[in-house]
């Protein structure tokens, strides 16, 4: 079998993140667990308004900082465009392409495709928080082998409320997890994870998320005393532990992406040995 070909579409404008290195090394680990060999290629879009083409297999456009909001930046169309392409090759062509969205691309995504209302929150949700399964998310392959509910990495101003039924109905698109029930607070409940199409997969949240790096990073004196000040030493504290405890994040890591990577391989393979 041929090196199965990888674009990764950085969405971080150059910003300093986590995200990329999280997402490399479980492409690391998906070429070794699988005995395949990935060729991977990055594509800088926000800062360099570089796009790949439908030449590669599997694609994975990560989070990244900002308003998912119409930006009027010359990138925009261009990532619009190739989202349309690869979803009318896949109603076309018998080799899919395969795309995994996290955060910021499932913010553009779901705004793009119009299933509901993309809007800023009125706080930041930030932490390690818990996200429920709906009952499609209960049957959802990548989602197998997570608890109900389980832990995620959250960090976001943004959110997809009041979703269009009719809309989601008409792209045979399912929402399989919901963010944690607050009956305290008068406001809807945000869109976790969506699956779009057979092919292409989303989250509001990390599933790159690394738990041990994760928790190296939150232990080093810049960042802590950042998440002290803006959010409180109880919120820290709590983080800390949850990520010290390896059924929480470290679970969501082994599970989401590297399940994306299998089911696309094994599908990729059949492919090409027929």
């Amino acid at each position: 079998m041929e090196a199965i070909r990888i674009a990764i579409l950085d969405m971080y404008n150059n910003a300093p993140n986590e995200g990329m290195r999280c997402i490399r090394q479980l492409l690391a680990r998906g070429a070794h667990e699988n005995g395949v060999a990935f060729a991977v290629d990055t594509y800088n879009v926000r800062a360099e308004n570089a796009l790949p083409g439908l030449d590669y297999d599997i694609y994975i456009s990560s989070g990244g900082p900002g308003s998912p909001l119409e930006s009027g930046e010359a990138w925009e169309p261009r990532y619009f465009a190739f989202i349309d392409s690869l979803l009318a090759y896949n109603q076309t062509q018998e080799h899919k392409k395969h795309l995994l969205l996290i955060c910021h691309s499932f913010q553009l995504m779901s705004r793009h495709l119009g299933l509901g209302e993309v809007s800023r929150r009125k706080s930041t949700s930030f932490g390690v928080l818990p996200v429920h399964l709906t009952s499609a998310g209960l049957t959802e392959p990548v989602l197998q082998g997570l608890p109900e509910p389980f832990y995620i990495v959250d960090s976001r101003d943004y959110q997809l409320t009041n979703l269009d039924m009719d809309r989601l109905e008409e792209l045979g698109a399912e929402v399989v997890c919901l963010e944690k029930e607050r009956p305290h607070v008068p406001l809807a409940r945000a869109i976790m994870a969506i699956r779009f199409t057979p092919e292409v997969f989303g989250s509001q949240f990390h599933p790159e998320a690394d738990g041990e790096g994760m928790l190296r990073y939150m232990l080093t004196d810049e960042r802590k005393q950042q998440v002290i000040t803006t959010y409180g030493e109880a919120k820290y504290e709590e983080m800390v532990h949850l990520l010290a405890n390896p059924d929480t994040i470290e679970r969501t890591e082994s599970v989401i992406v590297p399940t994306f990577l299998r089911r696309a391989v094994a599908q990729l393979g059949v492919l090409t040995a027929a």
